[in-house]
């Protein structure tokens, strides 16, 4: 039996993929372990090995083509596996699987993955199992992708009564539409009681405006559209449902960064030098951010309470600080993680940022460089903004907020003096750090900015 190559998840978010680059041929020649193609998810670039040895046929993954997570993207034969007049004529028996981008499953293991282009099996893999339903045939116990269903609940059609299309006769969005052209079965008002207009109304459905309703707005040629690439589509997905399902709350704090910036100046100035390409260079140059990973890290393994994570059954608490940082990258961003930045001197995390946010940008992380993490920094103080709001980052309960350090006038001991003051927001999860924990939180990170001798000890 041909071994099957399918897209990988590379990534605890991927849901989609586009293949970049193939580095083999159809009826190419490879070896187990060979690099086959390379991964542009939304957020990094993979290079994905051959699962066996054999000749690589039936390419169906195109480069550039948004491809879901397991679907298949070719076959390899081993050299005694027979391939010719016989394997065209299956094919041409079975017919290839259209599976449209639009029924994409959130998750993909509750069936077999659908893709935004036609494939085809090849002929030496056996027929389709009677018992997980042919092609054409109404499915047992009428399997649909949640799109399928969101729409048959909604015209009220009864899925049992719909004869399935899509992979293993899973019903998908273009046999509901056929259903409702043709009048459709509807489902036993018993079954689906209709809700009373005093509960519909008290809960109204937001909906977004839809592509049309947006487009109408504008004057036709005033504008063009750009399409949303994986990353953006990432984005938009989790801003929706990290501001849908966490409950966010606010602290905000100013912090005076004299000090700090005064012990930045005379760490960097004794940094030895290191011999590179370049010539003699300082083996570290610490920046304020690189302080504010290490004081948020430390302010969590002193208030471990708010070193947590929440799920339905438990809270979960921490072991470690894990500080991811918001990394600006073409198309939008990603945040590489400090793992242990508690423990980690400063010089290695500034060593190990720049390092991280040099492959973020060329898209060369790796997934467990930024999947996970206890909390976020989000620093956009280098554009002069004073302060702002950061949305948490799912399973994080917190996320710091870091503005511009800006000489302010504040009051001490009843007199005006100039000081250097930053603005930082903290964003909790309200779940799992309720109002006086986060206070306890900000408070502990400002008193390490604020004596900043204490992150060296």
């Amino acid at each position: 039996m041909p071994t099957e190559v399918i897209l990988p998840k590379v990534d605890m978010d991927m849901a989609t993929g586009q293949i970049s680059r193939w580095f083999a041929e159809e009826g190419a020649r490879v070896k187990k372990g060979d690099v086959l193609f390379e991964i542009e998810t939304d957020k990094a670039a993979m290079e994905i090995d051959a699962p066996a040895s054999g000749v690589l046929r039936d390419v169906t993954g195109k480069e550039g083509v948004d491809i879901p997570v397991g679907a298949p993207v070719a076959w390899i034969y081993a050299d005694d596996e027979a391939y010719g007049a016989d394997v065209t004529a299956a094919k041409q028996d079975k017919g290839p699987i259209s599976l449209p981008v639009e029924e994409m499953s959130a998750k993909p293991t509750e069936g077999a993955p659908p893709t935004s282009h036609s494939v085809t099996p090849p002929s030496a893999l056996p027929g389709i199992s009677p018992t997980r339903g042919k092609i054409g045939q109404s499915p047992s116990g009428a399997r649909a992708t949640p799109l399928a269903r969101r729409l048959a609940r909604e015209a009220g059609l009864a899925l049992a009564s719909i004869i399935g299309s899509g992979p293993y006769g899973r019903v998908v969005k273009a046999d509901i539409d056929a259903a409702i052209a043709k009048g459709g079965f509807k489902e036993a008002s018993a079954v689906i009681p209709e809700a009373p207009a005093a509960a519909t109304a008290a809960v109204p459905s937001a909906k977004p405006m839809s592509d049309d309703q947006v487009l109408k707005l504008f004057e036709q040629g005033s504008y063009e559209l750009v399409p949303h690439d994986n990353m953006r589509k990432t984005i938009a997905r989790r801003l929706v449902e990290a501001k849908s399902t966490i409950p966010h709350f606010y602290l905000t704090l100013d912090c005076e960064l004299d000090a700090l910036l005064a012990l930045r100046t005379q760490i960097n100035a004794a940094a030895p030098m290191k011999k590179t390409e370049k010539g003699e260079v300082p083996a570290y140059k610490l920046s304020v951010n690189d302080m504010v990973i290490k004081a948020m890290a430390m302010a969590l393994k002193a208030v471990p309470d708010a070193n947590a994570s929440w799920t339905e059954s438990a809270m979960v608490k921490h072991k470690h600080a894990d500080v991811g940082v918001a990394v600006s990258i073409p198309g939008g961003l990603i945040t590489p993680i400090i793992r242990h930045a508690d423990e980690k001197t400063l010089s290695t995390i500034s060593n190990e940022m720049k390092d991280l946010a040099s492959r973020a940008r060329s898209r060369k992380l790796k997934p467990e460089e930024y999947q996970g993490g206890t909390t976020a920094v989000s620093n956009l103080g280098m554009f002069g903004i004073k302060d702002f709001a950061a949305v948490i980052n799912p399973p994080h309960a917190t996320i710091l907020a870091v503005g511009a350090g800006e000489e302010r006038a504040v009051v001490k001991n009843g007199e005006i003096k100039i000081a250097t003051v930053m603005s930082v927001t903290l964003s909790t999860d309200h779940r799992a750090v309720d109002g006086a924990l986060g206070a306890e939180l900000l408070v502990a990170f400002k008193r390490l900015i604020e004596n900043p001798m204490g992150m060296l000890v």
